[in-house]
C-alpha cells in the first residue's frame, strides 16, 4: 500500500428516505465531482422505503473532506433523504476485508405466512452457531392484503458468513423448529455448484404423486390391504425394497392391462409440479423419474411434464393381463444412486451439480449422492436421514433452494 493510501480516511454514508428514481445516481455525481473512490456500495428498498450505504475513501487526489460532506448533506437535503457520516477506523476496515474469505451459506426460510416468531428461531440458531447475517433477501412476491393468500409462499433467503460451530446441532435444530412452527428451513453452502444445478431426478410415487401407484393396482385387483402393509413397510425401511417389490407385484397377477390407463389418466399431481417442471425446462434444467414403480406411468408423466429421462421398473404383461411378475433389473435404492452417477456422466456435469428428490427410504442413497438432497415430505427415517427437507409446502418450493425469485419463475 502507499503513502497515498495510507492517509485516506474513511467515511460511512448512510442515506433513508423515500425511494425515487435517480436518488442514487445523483448522490454519486457529488462523489464523482469530488473524485472520491468508493470501498463498498449497498442498497436496499422496502415499501418505497430506500436504504443506501456507501463507504468511500478520501485521499490527498480528492478534495477535503469537509467540502465533500457538505455537498452531499446539500444534495441529500434537495433529495428529501436523511444522510449521516461515520468516520471507520483504518484497523477495523481491514479487519472487514480479512473477512471476505470466510465460507458463506445460505439459509432459507419457507413459510406460507411469514411471523416474528418465525425470523426470531431461524436467527436464534444461526447466532448460537456463531454466524453472521450479511444480507436478508426475499424471494418471493409482494402479498396482497386484499386477495386470498393460501396459497402464496413466503420465502426469505439469508446470506450468513463462517462455519457453524456444530453442523449436526445446527440441523437438528432447524428440524426441530420446522417442524413445531410448520415451515421449511435449508441450509446450504453458497459456492459455485449452488448456482449452476444441471440435473434434478425425481423419484415419482409419493413425489411427483400424490399416491403410491401399486397401491392402485391393488384397489383395482382386490388386493389392497395385502399390497399397502407390504409398500409401508419397505418405504419405512423396514424390509428389503426387492424382496417387498416381487411380492407386492405377484399379487397383481391377472390384473387387465387397461386398468393401467385408467389410473395413469388420473394420478394426482403434487401440489406445485406443474410449475416446477414448467420452469426447470424453460431455463435449461435436465429432468428424470428414478423410480421403484413403473415405467408405464413414468413415461405418461414424461409426455405430460416434459421429462428427460424415465428409469423404473417394466411389468411383465402377457394377452393383455399382468402376469405378477418383472421384466430386467429392480430399481432399488442403490440403482436409484448408480441411474444418478450415470445421468450426470451423461450429461457432463459434477454431482454437486445434481439434486435429488424423494420420499421413502429406497430414495435415501441417491438424495445422499446429489449435491442438494431432499426428504419431500417423507417419512421420518428419511428426513431425519437427508441433509435437507420439504414437508410444509409443495414441491415448487425447490425452485427457491435453487434461488429463483418469484419473478424469475414461469407460472
Amino acid at each position: 500500500m502507499d503513502n497515498e493510501n495510507n492517509q485516506s480516511e474513511l467515511i460511512l454514508l448512510s442515506l433513508q428516505g423515500e425511494d425515487k428514481p435517480g436518488l442514487t445516481n445523483e448522490i454519486t455525481k457529488v462523489l464523482a465531482e469530488h473524485n472520491v473512490d468508493i470501498l463498498d456500495i449497498g442498497q436496499a428498498v422496502i415499501h418505497n422505503d430506500l436504504s443506501l450505504g456507501i463507504l468511500i475513501s478520501i485521499t490527498d487526489e480528492t478534495d477535503d473532506s469537509s467540502s465533500i460532506l457538505k455537498d452531499l448533506l446539500f444534495k441529500a437535503y434537495g433529495l428529501g433523504l436523511n444522510i449521516k457520516f461515520r468516520p471507520i477506523p483504518r484497523d477495523d476496515y481491514e479487519e472487514w476485508v480479512t473477512q471476505q474469505g470466510k465460507k458463506r451459506n445460505i439459509v432459507t426460510l419457507m413459510a406460507r405466512r411469514l411471523s416474528g416468531r418465525h425470523i426470531a428461531e431461524v436467527t436464534r440458531i444461526i447466532r448460537e452457531q456463531g454466524l453472521n447475517i450479511d444480507k436478508i433477501s426475499r424471494l418471493t412476491g409482494r402479498r396482497s392484503l386484499q386477495v386470498d393468500n393460501s396459497r402464496v409462499m413466503s420465502v426469505v433467503e439469508f446470506s450468513v458468513r463462517g462455519e457453524p460451530l456444530n453442523s449436526e446441532k445446527l440441523r437438528l435444530d432447524f428440524i426441530e423448529a420446522s417442524k413445531n412452527l410448520d415451515i421449511d428451513i435449508a441450509f446450504q453452502a453458497d459456492n459455485i455448484f449452488r448456482r449452476n444445478r444441471r440435473l434434478v431426478c425425481f423419484d415419482m410415487d409419493s413425489t411427483l404423486i400424490q399416491t403410491e401407484v401399486i397401491d392402485e393396482l391393488a384397489r383395482k385387483a382386490g388386493v389392497y390391504e395385502q399390497v399397502s402393509a407390504i409398500t409401508a413397510s419397505a418405504m419405512r425401511g423396514e424390509i428389503d425394497f426387492k424382496q417387498s417389490f416381487m411380492k407386492r407385484i405377484s399379487l397383481l397377477k391377472g390384473l387387465d392391462e387397461s386398468v393401467m390407463r385408467e389410473i395413469a389418466e388420473n394420478l394426482p399431481l403434487t401440489d406445485g409440479v406443474e410449475r416446477l417442471f414448467n420452469t426447470l425446462k424453460r431455463y435449461g434444467y435436465k429432468t428424470a423419474i428414478l423410480s421403484g414403480g413403473f415405467t408405464y406411468f413414468g413415461n405418461y408423466l414424461k409426455q405430460k411434464l416434459n421429462i428427460d429421462y424415465v428409469f423404473a421398473n417394466e411389468l411383465e404383461i402377457v394377452d393383455g393381463k399382468l402376469t405378477g411378475k418383472h421384466l430386467g433389473d429392480i430399481v432399488d435404492g442403490a440403482k436409484k444412486a448408480e441411474l444418478l452417477r450415470l445421468l450426470a456422466f451423461k450429461e457432463d456435469i459434477h454431482l454437486e451439480q445434481c439434486i435429488a428428490v424423494g420420499d421413502g427410504a429406497n430414495d435415501l442413497p441417491m438424495i445422499q449422492e446429489a449435491g442438494l438432497g431432499i426428504a419431500f415430505h417423507a417419512k421420518p427415517k428419511v428426513k431425519a436421514t437427508a441433509a435437507h427437507s420439504i414437508s410444509q409446502n409443495g414441491l415448487d418450493t425447490i425452485l427457491y433452494l435453487i434461488g429463483f425469485r418469484d419473478r424469475e419463475i414461469n407460472s
